[in-house]
């Protein structure tokens, strides 16, 4: 409980003095109040500052590890459609072996060419189709989750700069 004679003498002291030195107290408070609030302000930037590096770090290394698994994935299928194209271009020598046998008339040879060149496109075809499947099986090669996480982020640290200016 406060003391009623120790309330009156505050008040008392208080009308005593000028009002030049209420105005002088009352910018010195002002000041005061302006500094820590800077401070604060300071602090608070700082922090989230801070949050924002720590979390584009883990952004990063998210990132890296995303890619490198589709990376892994979608090598095999690279390598299949390179095998594929490898074939592809024996077939069409074999094909073309073919057509100049043909031209030639009287041989039975460009029989054989057409056979081994037909074997030579459905090898290349089959190849061609697991590889393309294996491709579409890893997915987009943009690290999705990543762009997802750094999306969530940017929202957050809009809600955290806009909670901060209230």
């Amino acid at each position: 409980m406060s003391n009623p004679l120790t309330s009156d003498t505050k008040e008392a002291e208080l009308r005593d003095e000028s009002t030049a030195a209420l105005v002088r107290q009352l910018a010195q408070e002002t000041t005061t109040l302006v500094k820590q609030e800077l401070e604060f302000a300071r602090a608070e930037a700082s922090r989230v500052g801070e949050g924002v590096i720590t979390l584009a770090r883990q952004e990063l290394q998210l990132a890296k590890a995303e890619m490198s698994e589709k990376g892994r994935k979608a090598g095999a299928g690279v390598g299949l459609m390179g095998v594929a194209s490898g074939i592809a271009l024996l077939a069409g020598g074999a094909l073309t072996a073919f057509l100049i046998l043909a031209l030639d008339g009287v041989m039975p040879n460009w029989l054989a060419a057409l056979l081994v060149g037909a074997a030579y496109a459905v090898v290349a075809a089959v190849l061609f189709s697991v590889g393309k499947s294996r491709m579409q099986e890893a997915g987009p090669l943009a690290p999705e989750q990543t762009v997802n996480s750094v999306k969530e982020d940017v929202q957050w640290a809009k809600k955290q700069i806009g909670s901060e200016g209230n």
